[in-house]
């Protein structure tokens, strides 16, 4: 299985991205997507999760309001609408996933687990916020 990422890229503050998860020949059926950012040096950063099972959703308090996390109806792809974007926002952003057994809802604790406990990683995509 994999998670493939796209989207993401260079906009002016105050400006908006989408980025896109799309999940392919996963393990289960069940799950939570959880968005990470993260650059070299910088501490791993919870952003945003989703589960696919109930759809409950968390954000944390430095996105909260700008950002918007969904999924498509077949549930394999999760979008991370971005908006009223800041400098502050730049980093290197990561999906993953980790099964409904484990993680049945989204909250402060899907995204603040260590790296192990999560499934499957995307590639990463860059975002940079910059006038």
């Amino acid at each position: 299985g994999q998670l493939v990422q796209s989207g993401g890229g260079s906009v002016q503050p105050g400006g908006s991205l989408r980025l896109s998860c799309a999940a392919s020949g996963l393990q289960y059926d069940s799950y939570s997507v959880i968005w990470f950012r993260q650059s070299p040096g910088k501490e791993r950063e919870g952003v945003s999760c989703i589960s696919t099972t109930d759809g409950s959703t968390w954000y944390s308090d430095s996105v909260k309001g700008r950002f918007t996390v969904s999924r498509d109806v077949a549930k394999t792809t999760v979008y991370l609408q971005m908006n009223s974007l800041t400098p502050e926002d730049t980093d290197i952003y990561y999906c993953t996933t980790v099964d409904s057994y484990r993680n049945d809802r989204c909250s402060a604790y899907s995204a603040s687990r260590e790296r192990g406990w999560y499934d499957y990683w995307g590639q990463g995509t860059q975002v940079t916020v910059s006038s």
